[in-house]
């Protein structure tokens, strides 16, 4: 036996289907801050990845200027004339000035 009720049927589902629809808005509205959290994190975490693998290439040049500094004499000896102007001896050193410019005539 079947009742037919009509209109009140099809608005009984429709309702049904509305609540369910707002709970599951509900449900997406609560989540929403973290999931834009959680992006916001990821772009954060991505950037410091890439300072870090920055930073790991620093250290390895600093680390292999300091490796050469510590075992190549030659490297020293150059190091040590270019910086502190130092000589040998039996050198005689010469110093280049770099030209000066006077802006008040170039006016």
């Amino acid at each position: 036996m079947s009742v037919d009720l009509g209109i009140w049927s099809k608005l009984t589902q429709l309702a049904v289907g509305l609540v369910v629809l707002a709970v599951l808005l509900l449900i997406f509205m609560c989540y929403k801050p973290l999931i834009e959290e959680n992006e916001r994190m990821r772009r954060e975490i991505l950037k410091l990845d890439a300072e870090v693998q920055n930073q790991e290439k620093i250290s390895a040049d600093l680390a292999s200027q300091i490796n050469v500094l510590r075992n190549d004499p030659k490297t020293v000896e150059r190091l040590t004339r270019e910086k502190l102007g130092y000589a040998r001896p039996d050198e005689t050193v010469i110093y280049f000035e770099a030209p000066t410019t006077n802006l008040a005539n170039g006016r």
